[in-house]
């Protein structure tokens, strides 16, 4: 592909991710509740040769077809999903979660005869011990079965695609899944399907399927998947016995192939830079395509965005999904890295966070106003980020300048205040924070809870008891550290000379 082609692909390719916005896609498959459980081991326990875990925190997070959910929401689709739900605190939390992320949850089925999924994972630092799996094998009631396919019914129509997310745990039965083939093709919405097991069989009428290289071969008795030519024979077989429109290949280091009934085959070689985990992935590839499709896309270029959607994925640490804006970003090449430093909401802080914790740098954090950057300011920072391998500055929002500081004030605004702190060498990352509204919380306590960096520096005469932030901090094992200010340079100082000096 000739740069002018590349030109024209990006300039169609965010058109798509513009007219994914509010575009309708349902999600059907096995809906589940990912807990993580994060702590520290120091010693064996006495009673079997066993590590103790000392618990401190907990996150959980839509699993299963949920992180396909969660994929569309960050390409700000609208997402529906049908799926099965117990009737158990646990079903509650992923139904406040699916709406959190706003999400059509009136096709979520609560069956009292079964729990609802979690898989729990333990972890030490960033080391996985266990994982524990809450979960029923037992087939779905007849009853239960049929108020799928009745919500199915009732929600094709409304939906621009629909995603088939299998994992195995019993939802997708062979008759749920006929019924919504049936439903989506007399509709004319195209069916994206994630498949499970080795018999493709049961998703005749899907417009795409989206296996492995694994899943490829071992659904065609062991055809070799190795090469290009390869992967279209074992492709073309499975359209050709399955009644299925089209394969789109996940190969990988290699990228991904697109084997279409009537088209030529297409071949698109991997864009990951960096891979930390590729877990997830492949929901965000399913995400991506049909989201694309739903946006008017053809295969082809749907599966192109998939294939840039997950190169960005696997760059992430944990299961985490995609967003628009980082998709237009990684198609125009474009790099949070270079002369200033990123600016970033929350959930991007987050995941730099974790990308540094994972190859062993040591992260620090500092927060202020920094309304006029003097020498103080920049000697803080300097020192700072010498005890640190990654410094990130917490802002003051204008808003919460005005309640900190009064009416006058700030008076730079908080992009220009952003800029100028991004540019300095010190500082690897910005992130805005603080109150809207007079009463509100205006301390760094949630971001620090959020993105939980190593070590909290505060500049003052302080004591760590005396820090508001600090129990936050070390709730989840950072440390406060004291630093020691500059005399004789202040914000209020520069304004009131200047002001002077105007006089």
């Amino acid at each position: 592909m000739d740069a002018n082609m590349d030109q024209v692909f990006v300039k169609k390719s965010k058109n798509h991710i513009f007219a994914m916005q509010n575009t309708p896609v349902l999600v059907i498959g096995d809906i589940m509740l990912d807990r993580f459980i994060y702590g520290r081991v120091d010693r064996i326990s006495p009673e079997s040769p066993v590590p103790v875990l000392s618990i401190k925190r907990e996150d959980s997070m839509l699993g299963g077809a949920g992180n396909a959910l969660a994929n569309l929401a960050g390409l700000k689709a609208k997402g529906l999903v049908i799926s099965v739900i117990g009737d158990d605190s646990e079903g509650a939390q992923l139904r406040e979660k699916a709406q959190e992320m706003g999400a059509d949850i009136s096709g979520l089925v609560v069956d009292s005869a079964r729990p609802t999924i979690v898989k729990t994972r333990y972890l030490a630092g960033h080391q996985q011990l266990l994982r524990s799996d809450y979960e029923s094998s037992a087939a779905l009631s007849e009853t239960i079965e049929a108020q799928l396919i009745e919500k199915a019914k009732q929600l094709i129509p409304d939906a621009k695609a629909v995603i088939l997310s299998d994992y195995g745990k019993g939802l997708l039965t062979e008759t749920l899944i006929a019924a919504v083939m049936n439903a989506a093709n007399a509709a004319g919405v195209p069916v994206i399907v994630d498949p499970k097991g080795q018999d493709f069989s049961k998703y005749k009428g899907a417009r795409a399927i989206t296996p492995n290289k694994k899943e490829l071969s071992e659904a065609t008795r062991g055809l070799p998947v190795d090469t290009d030519e390869q992967v279209i024979a074992a492709a073309q077989t499975l359209i050709e016995s399955c009644g299925i429109d089209a394969v789109v290949a996940t190969r990988s280091a290699e990228g991904m192939s697109v084997i279409e009934a009537n088209a030529a085959p297409v071949h698109f070689e991997t864009v990951a830079q960096e891979v930390f985990d590729v877990s997830g992935a492949g929901d965000t590839v399913i995400a991506t395509i049909a989201a694309g499709l739903a946006a008017g896309a053809d295969l082809a270029d749907a599966a192109a965005l998939a294939n840039v959607a997950g190169g960005v994925v696997v760059a992430k640490v944990g299961t985490a999904p995609i967003r628009a804006d980082e998709l237009a970003a990684a198609l125009e090449g474009e790099q949070k890295a270079g002369l200033s430093a990123p600016v970033c909401n929350w959930d991007e802080a987050a995941e730099h966070v974790k990308r540094w914790k994972a190859k062993g740098l040591k992260t620090g954090f500092t927060n202020g106003c920094f309304d006029i950057v003097h020498l103080g300011h920049v000697s803080y920072l300097n020192d700072a980020r010498a005890k640190c391998d990654r410094l990130i500055v917490g802002l003051n929002a204008d808003s919460s300048v005005k309640i900190l500081k009064g009416p006058s004030r700030p008076v730079h605004d908080e992009a220009s205040r952003a800029a100028v702190l991004a540019a300095l060498a010190a500082v690897d990352m910005v992130v805005l924070f603080g109150a809207t509204n007079e009463g509100e919380d205006n301390t760094a306590c949630d971001l620090l809870s959020k993105i939980q960096p190593d070590i909290y520096f505060k500049g003052g005469d302080y004591t760590v008891d005396q820090i508001p932030e600090a129990p936050s901090v070390q709730s989840y094992g950072g440390v406060v550290e004291v630093m020691p200010v500059y005399e004789g340079h202040s914000t209020t100082a520069s304004i009131k000379k200047a002001s002077d000096e105007a006089a």
